[in-house]
């Protein structure tokens, strides 16, 4: 058997996949050394020892969450079943300012592409016991929410509903991939969880439309639980491989980048989205990363060595531009700069 790495050795970017552990065999595996890291448990018996914390967390998520219904939230008057906001022509009298309409197009594409979120996780954290019950509860829960926001832009033109269909079709086909192992996707999905409730929240309050905030509220209520209960398996996993998932949250916080980053136009409409300070680095800073990091004590905690303790050190230093950066952005907001270079990346892609 090959000799495991030191201590001070970070492990092998080329981690494999609980579901390639499960075809190839856990003790071939062990005998390559992939998943092993000096002084800590390999990945795959990190998952083995959190699965009761899955099942305690699922219980507390279950006692917390309440079911609800997309029927709900939609834009319909439950008495006379007559739709509510709707508008005949949303090119010539939008009912969403451009930048709330850029979101919600945003939020709804990212939200489309489940199937290939399932893929991820499942693959990541496998199907069977407890952690194969909240991928199934999880993704029935968010599949409620790309729904809910379909039928509002549909129902009330928001969006002209055969471009809203285009975009789906297009986002779908060519889905989603990432390669990431199970604990880089702890902390990823932790993040952009958090990401995901500030997102939707904001996009609510931008939209200046009663329903669709209430709707987007709701959703956002969701993302919130969601975010808890990874975030909760992340400070577990803390304890029991430090070093391996410190580097994690280090690769992630510096990687990060949500979902629909795919989407066609992404980049104008997000520096729409920014420029109306729905979301950008600051609010990502300040109500995303440096929460979760506080909640774990990332910079409080004593157990970190070797590869682990430089993680942590390199974080600290990216953070520290990460706040500068998100000034500046924040000055280009306030003097119009950002503003001029959305409209001349609009006319570029017109052309």
């Amino acid at each position: 058997m090959s000799e495991r790495p030191s201590l001070e050795q970070p492990p092998s970017r080329e981690l494999w996949l609980p579901s390639s552990i499960k075809r190839r065999g856990h003790e071939a595996i062990l005998r390559s050394g992939l998943v092993i890291t000096g002084g800590e448990p390999n990945q795959l018996d990190v998952l083995h020892e959190l699965e009761p914390i899955v099942a305690s967390e699922l219980n507390r998520h279950n006692r917390m969450r309440r079911d609800w219904t997309p029927i709900e939230y939609m834009p319909i008057d439950q008495q006379t079943g007559q739709i509510l906001h709707r508008v005949e022509n949303p090119e010539e009298a939008p009912l969403l300012s451009p930048e709330a309409q850029a979101a919600m197009i945003v939020n709804l594409l990212t939200e489309d592409n489940l199937p290939s979120y399932h893929r991820t996780i499942a693959d990541n954290f496998g199907l069977d016991g407890a952690w194969g019950q909240w991928t199934h509860k999880w993704t029935a829960e968010e599949d409620a929410h790309a729904y809910a926001i379909r039928m509002f832009l549909d129902l009330t033109r928001a969006v002209d509903p055969d471009k809203n269909e285009a975009m789906r079709m297009a986002q779908m086909e060519q889905g989603y991939t990432v390669e990431k192992d199970p604990l880089h996707t702890l902390a990823y999905v932790t993040f952009q969880e958090l990401a995901t409730r500030v997102a939707h929240r904001q996009t609510g309050i931008a939209s200046e439309n009663h329903i669709a905030d209430k709707m987007l509220q709701r959703i956002a209520k969701d993302e919130n639980l969601h975010m808890l209960f990874y975030r909760e398996l992340a400070k577990a996993a803390l304890d029991v491989a430090p070093n391996q998932m410190m580097q994690a949250i280090r690769d992630e916080v510096m990687s990060f980048e949500m979902p629909g980053a795919n989407i066609k136009g992404f980049r104008v409409k997000a520096l729409q989205i920014a420029n109306a300070d729905i979301y950008d680095l600051a609010r990502h800073l300040k109500e995303v990363v440096m929460p979760v990091l506080d909640q774990w004590k990332i910079f409080e905690r004593e157990d970190f060595t070797g590869y682990g303790a430089k993680a942590r050190d390199d974080l600290s230093n990216f953070l520290e531009g990460l706040q500068l950066d998100a000034s500046r952005l924040t000055e280009k907001r306030e003097s119009g700069q950002l503003g001029r270079t959305i409209l001349a990346l609009q006319r570029r892609e017109q052309t």
